[in-house]
């Protein structure tokens, strides 16, 4: 490559070369040609690997743990080795993102993506090595800032290890969602209302139940997403094109994978198989699905938030969440169950993501899935819009939801799921003679029953009792009146 300059001011140049041929270059970019070529091979999204900023973080540590590496293992000079190490250090704390500049959906398997890092780590070390960019004869964007590298370990292994940071506050999120359900779940513990099954009254059970319900659904996929995080902290780093090595030496992975443990907090480990490791993307796939039953599991719980809510008049109205805008241009006081609304819209993303990340992974040829950018792409948007669905869920929807008391009560008097209860005291013909005129007359069960003295007021009264009606008890059976 050369660097010459061309132009004056702001429109100012440097050509640099490749095995393609001549290119002008943004003087001040810190990016080169192979940047450039990018940008006019990929003008896909509009949407810059940049602004995927766990992708960022975590390709400069494993940058900055391979440089290390051939430091430590005398590869390449140290000089070189703190000026990459640096300019690393400087991308992690977030500076210089901006130069990040080629479309988060490119071909190449991430080509474009790791020559994007290595010019501009590169431009960066050569000033402060006290030299101008482009001189990369003093240091060079593949022969040094690549050394012991290809993009086929370099890529996977910045993607987990982003994955993971992104995944950390996805946890987070979910476990502040899961304490919003269990607050109101404690609120709500005393409050009797009927229980549905295909949307047709069943039997009693408490609000707080229900909430219960929708804490504990998220606590399981917490757990399932830290199984899924742990799969992915099998890197294949050091594997360079294929699996085999070629071009490193034989302490070089397990020292750079150490580096990266160490640099990111992530515990990665080193695949037992480099080769299989280098094209069997299988943990996207298991992530993905995690992602997708998350999304599904939080989904159906705002149908459940939006139906329970529903009216507040003519529909169940039984719990009312709170107002966060006008619902209607036309309709005064009309307000909607927007925040319920989006989360359910998030989810659909992350289902249809899902579907992408299936289908690019069993796209894979042979040694090498060329597909992992639309991979890593449909993953960092599910985890960082499920992050954000969670959030705006807890803090603008659950914790301000308040329960209509009144009407649950009454609901549960008028009820005749109420006859369920007495199924093992009167009989289930009985019971079920007693729950028909109860609907077809609109009289509570409890007055059928001891009009027809089927039992007693003492012994219904036993029964009705919430401690009863909401969980497993043992029968005494008595007389009847």
């Amino acid at each position: 490559m050369t660097r010459t300059k061309v132009g004056q001011g702001a429109g100012e140049v440097r050509l640099e070369r490749d095995s393609l041929g001549e290119m002008p270059v943004p003087a001040q970019a810190y990016y080169g040609i192979h940047t450039m070529r990018a940008l006019e091979n990929f003008p896909i999204s509009s949407v810059p690997i940049g602004v995927v900023t766990d992708l960022i973080r975590a390709f400069a540590i494993v940058k900055r743990a391979a440089a290390s590496a051939n430091r430590d293992l005398d590869l390449i000079d140290p000089a070189k080795a703190d000026a990459i190490v640096r300019a690393c250090e400087e991308i992690e704390s977030g500076q210089w993102h901006d130069q990040f500049v080629v479309d988060v959906i490119q071909g190449g398997a991430g080509t474009s993506t790791n020559m994007n890092f290595n010019e501009v780590i590169a431009n960066r070390g050569l000033e402060l090595m006290g030299h101008a960019r482009g001189e990369y004869k003093l240091l060079h964007p593949i022969d040094d800032v690549n050394a012991s590298q290809s993009t086929n370990d370099t890529y996977p292994t910045a993607v987990k290890v982003g994955l993971c940071f992104a995944i950390g506050r996805l946890l987070a999120a979910m476990a502040d969602l899961r304490a919003s359900f269990e607050k109101k779940a404690f609120e709500f513990r005393e409050i009797l209302k009927i229980g549905r099954t295909q949307l047709q009254d069943a039997v009693p059970m408490t609000l707080g139940q229900e909430f219960t319900t929708y804490a504990i659904m998220l606590g399981e996929d917490e757990a399932r997403l830290r199984e899924a995080m742990a799969l992915i902290t099998e890197i294949n780093l050091g594997a360079t094109a294929i699996g085999t090595g070629i071009n490193t030496d034989p302490d070089y992975a397990p020292l750079a994978c150490r580096y990266v443990a160490q640099f990111s907090g992530v515990p990665v480990t080193p695949a037992a198989n480099m080769i299989e490791a280098t094209q069997d993307t299988g943990a996207f796939v298991q992530l993905s699905g995690v992602l997708k039953r998350i999304a599904c599991k939080v989904s159906k719980t705002c149908n459940d938030l939006r139906l329970l809510s529903s009216g507040p008049q003519a529909g169940l109205g039984e719990i009312l969440l709170p107002a966060r805008a006008a619902g209607s241009s036309i309709m005064p006081g009309k307000v909607n169950p927007i925040i319920p609304e989006v989360v359910n819209q998030v989810a659909f993303e992350v289902i249809g993501n899902d579907v992408t990340v299936t289908m690019a992974s069993e796209a894979g040829q042979l040694q090498l899935n060329a597909f992992e950018p639309i991979m890593a792409y449909s993953l960092f948007k599910s985890i960082t819009h499920l992050q954000a669905a969670c959030g705006t869920l807890a803090h603008n929807c659950v914790d301000g939801i308040r329960a209509d008391v009144e009407l649950l009560q009454k609901r549960v008097n008028l009820s005749a799921g109420l006859a369920t209860a007495l199924n093992p005291y009167i009989g289930y013909e009985a019971a079920s003679e007693v729950a028909k005129d109860a609907i077809k007359f609109g009289r509570p069960v409890a007055e059928l029953v001891l009009e027809r003295g089927l039992i007693s007021a003492a012994q219904l009264r036993e029964i009705l009792q919430p401690e009863v009606l909401t969980r497993p008890t043992r029968i005494r059976r008595t007389p009847k009146a």
